[in-house]
């Protein structure tokens, strides 16, 4: 998933259960990737930098950006 104009695209995705997703940060402000459940939340991710995260459980997971909440993604995990 790219972070790109103050957005996650693609905004949702859908996956496999056990599917791993990279997230890339392309702009120049920093962001981090917080799901809303708590159990995702990365460091603040400058110009180029990655972070991923695996999905084991089925269901649909919402996340944010916890430094710009306006930008909202969600993870769709069959």
């Amino acid at each position: 998933v790219k972070i790109k104009d103050f957005k996650f695209v693609p905004k949702e995705i859908r996956v496999k259960k056990g599917t791993t997703i990279i997230w890339r940060n392309e702009d120049s402000a920093p962001h981090t990737v917080e799901s809303s459940d708590g159990q995702y939340t990365s460091d603040n991710l400058e110009n180029t930098d990655e972070v991923q995260f695996t999905f084991d459980k089925a269901g649909t997971v919402d996340y944010i950006c916890g430094i710009h909440p306006s930008m909202k993604g969600s993870v769709i995990v069959e």
